[in-house]
């Protein structure tokens, strides 16, 4: 198999194993990225999941500390993938380990790039990333945002990592806040609108299957029609508005039930709490 040229000659350690580092070792192999033999992935004590792993993608695993140790210094990138509050303890053994020149990608919420750096006790090269859950199935968007350590040959690696799993976007780190708030929390507020609409079909009369089925093409069908057209949704919405028609109907039910401002303050909320977390992490674990 080819590997992209980027991380051919790279080592990937996943430090974790849950459903996130498990989609990205998924498009990695699928999109050809890298090779299982390239691939590593660690966890605390669960060896069923390892086993699992292992045989799914054909990876290599480790659960005792000692294997796990030889892995993490000899990688050429490692990524964070615990949960929160397994980040201090780890990250603080992670740090002895550490050699010049290795590349820490953080999967884990809320956790800065100065935290990760200060639990490390060095000042390693760290891409934070914050990817979505459509990564699962290859549609994801992820923002990253990179250390100043960071090569251009270490942010190309990671791009070549994320573009396996969807889209990214390169953003400041301070605007990772915002993007949580639009990408990372925003496949929910679609889920939300497809609950409301498929509820209503069936009030309507079709059945729970037709209903689920329209909501779900249509959905495809509108974001399909924006990326590929490029043109923005006002025009878009305006198309298929025709005066006193019913879409204008509806859209006045939104409108007076104040739904676009509503949507923004939703991105803002969310926004605000995952900086409320991120500081109730550090605070947690500094």
């Amino acid at each position: 198999m080819q590997t992209n040229p980027t991380l051919a000659a790279s080592t990937l350690c996943f430090y974790g194993a849950g459903s996130m580092a498990e989609a990205i070792v998924r498009g990695l192999l699928h999109k050809q990225v890298a090779g299982a033999g390239q691939i590593v992935m660690l966890n605390r004590s669960n060896r069923e999941r390892l086993d699992y792993l292992t045989r799914t993608y054909q990876v290599q695993t480790a659960i005792k500390e000692d294997a796990k140790q030889v892995y993490l210094r000899d990688a050429s990138i490692i990524v964070l993938a615990m949960k929160p509050k397994d980040a201090g303890e780890a990250l603080a053994g992670l740090g002895p380990l550490l050699r010049e020149g290795q590349l820490i990608v953080s999967l884990i919420a809320g956790l800065s790039i100065a935290t990760i750096q200060a639990l490390l006790g060095t000042k390693a090269a760290v891409a934070r990333t914050m990817p979505n859950t459509s990564s699962s199935i290859g549609y994801g968007a992820t923002g990253i945002s990179f250390s100043p350590e960071a090569t251009e040959t270490q942010r190309a690696q990671v791009l070549s990592m994320f573009e396996a799993v969807g889209m990214v976007s390169v953003i400041p780190e301070e605007q990772m806040e915002i993007l949580t708030g639009v990408s990372g929390s925003g496949p929910a507020y679609v889920y939300y609108l497809m609950e409301a609409m498929i509820e209503a079909g069936i009030e309507g009369g079709l059945t729970a299957e037709q209903a689920r089925e329209l909501t779900v093409q249509t959905v495809l069908g509108a974001a399909l029609m924006m990326a590929e057209t490029g043109e923005a949704p006002t025009k878009l919405r305006a198309d298929i508005t025709s005066p006193n028609g019913s879409t204008q109907a509806a859209i006045g039910v939104l409108e007076a039930g104040s739904f676009q401002p509503n949507v923004r303050a939703a991105v803002h909320r969310a926004a605000e709490r995952s900086k409320e977390m991120g500081e109730a992490v550090k605070q947690a674990l500094l």
